[in-house]
């Protein structure tokens, strides 16, 4: 049998034109005169080429064995990468010469006969659906495409892999890539060193993991896979899906043995096929494209007086838990634009909001917008250089970040609206549109909380600005011009007037904390040893407080949102926090 990817590669070229003589093979196959010329004794030998250099029954059986039978498109992701385009459009439908990107996809492989074509949709879904009409594709649809990568999309079609094709949606490629005439599985890379790439071509073309840091060639993501390798991909599809520690993995994952692929690489130029990750790749790739357009970067261009060609090394930033954010620059400085999240419009008074920043601006606890829109929340800020969150589990980050704080609350700043905890719970609730909740003693456990109103309202407290989101993420750490390291708040959409205890309750719970801990950070914030009846207070706007998100979680979980244990640590906040805030006596 075939011993190695040269003799494929000749055989192959030898069946798709009829052989002329070796230096037109060699051009055709890609190899050297001398490896082709051993590769057609070796072919002979084995019986796939007769004496006149043509292919046999054995070798045409084997042709026929290993075509292509069918394709599977993954297109079921947010393609966070490509803000602000993202926002409107799935990534698999943006158009470069005013074809988009799926559809010259679906005609290349229509080109070399295959019409068995299934696409895994998700973000977007009903934008597919035209597809289905217009070529004959299927759609199947992955409900967990926003909190699962794409492995688990490919695993929904797993048993439709055996000699098949799987192609990202976001390839724009010159030629065609697809054949009705594959000789071995392969896995396509571009001659282009990538940082960011974890694969690299040795000289036998196997794709190995690339040094750390060192990068590696970048990956295309277009693979074809022979039902020998498929069977594998399968079982380790299965698996993998099993073991939510697999949630975040691309399918690429499956391909790998050690450190090492299974099947050999496929290399293009850089110059032939691009996979867009980016809305800069898209304007460099086709400076004409409809979806260049977004009223987000002609928001940008108007603030800072400029056109949009100006704003350029725009990427995007890690999605928060209410809002997408995106770098760029802009005469030669640094910026970040805040957009809403899906949703944010129900759950956040944006001129509220501005409100807040009008007051505190100046006072060195933010960052102070260069442009805020009142109505749909859109927030420009300077970036800040050497940016670190605060670490929940440093002692020093924890000082420093309730000082800050304490400062904040002693200057007792006022705005005119409040920020009511009980009725924030109520109107989340309110989202879910009648439907009970997902957790069985819900009505026991809101009950509960609620009957903590009464210990609240007797406690000492102040009132006044409070920032109700103080969590580690939102306290920055950053290098001044001077290069020392500053401390700022950050995210002030839901700051209202209210006790300004709530904002270590508030810490507490994002950070996952336990009893323990939480004692701790009361007795940082307060500098010496805390009153009981202020802690047992704490306790209860723990509670309160963790009723309140775990009651948002359920709504952002209506909308395809979802955060894991963050949900569940929440609504366990709620039960437990209850029960120290009702006890007579606390341990120390």
């Amino acid at each position: 049998m075939f011993t190695n990817k040269q003799e494929f590669d000749v055989l192959k070229s030898i069946i798709s034109e009829p052989y002329i003589n070796q230096r037109s093979l060699s051009e055709l196959s890609g190899h050297s005169l001398g490896v082709v010329n051993k590769c057609i004794k070796s072919l002979i030998e084995k019986g796939f080429l007769n004496e006149d250099i043509r292919p046999t029954k054995k070798a045409l059986y084997e042709y026929r064995n290993r075509a292509p039978k069918n394709a599977v498109i993954l297109a079921a992701g947010f393609g966070m990468r490509m803000v602000p385009i993202n926002l409107s459009t799935p990534k698999g439908l943006i158009s470069v010469h005013g074809e988009p990107l799926i559809e010259r996809i679906i005609n290349q492989l229509h080109q070399v006969g295959i019409n068995d074509i299934t696409v895994v949709v998700g973000f977007m879904k009903e934008s597919f659906e035209y597809l289905i009409d217009k070529y004959g594709v299927e759609l199947v649809v992955n409900a967990d495409y926003s909190k699962k990568n794409n492995l688990n999309s490919l695993a929904l079609v797993a048993d439709r892999i055996s000699n098949t094709y799987i192609i990202p949606s976001d390839i724009w490629s010159d030629f065609n890539p697809f054949n009705n005439n594959e000789m071995y599985s392969w896995y396509m890379v571009s001659d282009l060193i990538d940082n960011n790439s974890n694969v690299r071509i040795n000289r036998k073309m196997e794709l190995v993991k690339a040094t750390h840091n060192v990068g590696g060639n970048q990956m295309i993501g277009i693979s074809y896979l022979l039902e020998k390798d498929a069977a594998v991909i399968r079982k380790k599809l299965k698996e993998y899906c099993s073991n939510e520690r697999f949630d975040d993995s691309f399918w690429e994952d499956t391909l790998f043995d050690g450190d090492r692929m299974i099947i050999p690489a496929r290399v293009v130029h850089s110059n032939d096929i691009v996979e867009i990750n980016t809305y800069e790749q898209l304007r460099e790739l086709d400076s004409e494209s409809d979806h260049l357009k977004s009223k987000e970067l002609d928001t940008i261009a108007s603030v800072f007086d400029t056109t949009v060609d100006n704003i350029v090394d725009i990427s995007v930033l890690k999605k928060g838990m209410t809002n997408r954010s995106f770098l760029f620059s802009v005469n030669g400085s640094k910026y970040i634009m805040r957009i809403p999240g899906e949703g944010t419009d129900r759950l956040i008074n944006r001129a509220n909001e501005a409100d807040v920043f009008k007051t505190i601006s100046g006072l060195g606890f933010c960052d102070d917008p260069v442009y805020i829109n009142p109505k749909n929340g859109y927030k420009i800020t300077k970036y800040l250089e050497g940016i670190r969150a605060c670490d929940a589990n440093n002692e020093d980050d924890l000082s420093r970040c309730m000082k800050k704080l304490r400062d904040f609350h002693n200057m007792k700043l006022s705005v005119n609206h409040t920020f009511d905890i009980f009725g924030q719970i109520e109107f989340y609730e309110s989202l879910w549109n009648g439907k009970p909740s997902v957790y069985k003693d819900y009505e026991t456990t809101k009950k509960n909380v609620l009957s903590l109103k009464n210990l609240i309202d007797k406690s000492e407290k102040d009132w006044c600005l409070t920032h109700i989101d103080a969590v580690p993420d939102n306290f920055l750490f950053y290098t001044t011009e001077a290069g020392e390291e500053s401390l700022q708040l950050t995210d002030w959409e839901y700051a209202g007037m209210q006790d300004p205890h709530v904002d270590i309750a508030m810490f507490c719970i994002y950070s996952l904390y336990d009893k323990e801990q939480v004692d701790r950070l009361i007795d940082i914030y307060f500098e010496k040893e805390c009153d009981i009846r202020i802690r047992k207070k704490i306790y209860a706007y723990i509670a309160c407080c963790g009723l309140l998100w775990s009651n948002w979680c359920e709504f952002k979980s209506s909308l395809g949102v979802e955060f894991g244990e963050y949900s569940l640590r929440q609504y366990r906040y709620a039960k437990d926090y209850y029960k120290y805030a009702i006890s007579e006596t606390e341990e120390k």
